[in-house]
């Protein structure tokens, strides 16, 4: 073998040479991207604005808004007993942060009490309303967890879902 690379080093040498030439000429020589700026006068004589109509357009309503007034709120509806005074601090549940509760909230829902008397109808209602967040009461079992946390038991709540926050 190394007979034949002595006798034969210039072809490999230019072989080498050939398979690196093609090699740039693939990944670099054929990658030529032009860029072309529009810069058109428009009527009032500053550049081109293609976005123009989406910065004018009035903003789109949200479809997690609130409902609109004169509709029964979560904390009123039949099953849910009347929330503490102060409210729980409901991030004790597992799977509920400060922007759920605050959504919560903002639906009446301030108390343990309230969460674990939620039955499906009252699920399927509240989970609708919590945007991006929807599914997350049955996925994280928000009734059982507020059930366990409004009757006191700790332990068991632990053995089940882990120490509370």
């Amino acid at each position: 073998m190394v007979e034949l690379l002595q006798a034969n080093w210039l072809l490999v040498v230019l072989a080498l040479l050939i398979g690196l030439a093609t090699a740039w000429w693939i990944f670099v020589a054929s990658r030529r991207t032009k860029v072309q700026l529009d810069l058109k006068p428009d009527g009032d004589g500053g550049p081109a604005r293609r976005n123009q109509a989406l910065i004018d357009a009035p903003p789109v309503a949200r479809v997690d808004t609130p409902p609109p007034q004169g509709t029964e709120p979560a904390a009123e509806s039949a099953g849910d007993p009347a929330p503490a005074a102060g409210g729980d601090d409901l991030t004790r549940i597992k799977g509920l942060g400060p922007k759920l509760v605050a959504l919560l909230a903002e639906q009446g829902v301030t108390s343990f009490a309230q969460i674990a008397a939620w039955d499906d109808a009252a699920i399927d209602r509240i989970d609708a309303r919590l945007g991006r967040f929807a599914g997350r009461i049955r996925r994280d079992d928000w009734v059982r967890q507020a059930q366990m946390l409004a009757a006191g038991d700790l332990a068991a709540y632990q053995a089940q879902f882990g120490r509370t926050a």
